[in-house]
């Protein structure tokens, strides 16, 4: 794929067919990115595909996987994109009151509101805020929102240990997953009885629970970084 793609970039011919064959894994990336799911019909669409050629034209062998090397580009051009859109002003705005929290309460979890918002105004880019709105969509079907991770994440490190077994073993069972996503219920009884989590812990910080498996295992890099517990759970 890495020799077809430097091929195609200096022939027309090749890169018609190159583009036109590789279509699905476009599409693939538009939807991983925009977290919906994309047609040729969408303007997105027309955003990663032009992305795509771009990927095809600045691509050598020395950036390593060329499909690797697309999916980024594509996933830039359509962030990009997206903030030009003035219909997600509104969507992506961030609440400096809703962010705000206990200043003795902050950790490295996404429970820190007051870093969040920090670290939206320090970046160089709306990556962060995207990620929080795309994240809302997916956290809806479970009928709550980012923000209230704000108030139900947990605070005390012995629970936030015992929540990131929970996340951890639900997270290395992908059917649990799968199952979890189709049902939108967090299994409690399951998890109380293989990862040795309390029933009391599991129900009360049922939302953040879900929150971090959908964090840890979708497309947001930014957000995961604020999940230390997790990621030390899942590193054992």
């Amino acid at each position: 794929m890495n020799k077809k793609a430097v091929q195609a970039a200096g022939d027309a011919r090749l890169m018609d067919d190159f583009v036109r064959q590789n279509e699905p894994f476009v599409l693939r990336c538009a939807s991983f990115t925009v977290h919906r799911y994309v047609t040729k019909s969408d303007d997105e669409w027309s955003v990663a595909l032009l992305a795509f050629s771009q990927a095809v034209q600045e691509y050598s062998m020395d950036k390593g996987s060329f499909m690797g090397f697309a999916k980024l580009v594509i996933r830039r051009r359509l962030i990009d994109y997206i903030r030009t859109q003035s219909k997600y002003s509104a969507e992506t705005a961030v609440s400096l009151s809703v962010l705000d929290s206990d200043p003795e309460e902050e950790c490295g979890d996404i429970a820190a509101g007051k870093a969040v918002f920090r670290q939206i105004e320090q970046m160089p880019d709306d990556s962060l805020k995207l990620e929080i709105e795309s994240v809302n969509h997916t956290f809806s079907a479970y009928g709550f929102s980012f923000y209230d991770l704000i108030r139900c994440s947990p605070k005390a490190e012995k629970t936030k240990k015992a929540c990131a077994r929970a996340i951890a073993y639900i997270i290395r069972n992908p059917q649990l997953t799968e199952d979890m996503r189709n049902s939108k219920y967090l299994p409690v009884k399951i998890i109380e009885k293989n990862a040795e989590v309390p029933r009391k812990i599991l129900e009360r910080h049922r939302k953040y629970i879900i929150a971090a498996v959908e964090i840890m295992t979708g497309d947001y890099p930014f957000l995961a970084d604020y999940m230390r517990f997790v990621r030390e759970e899942l590193d054992r």
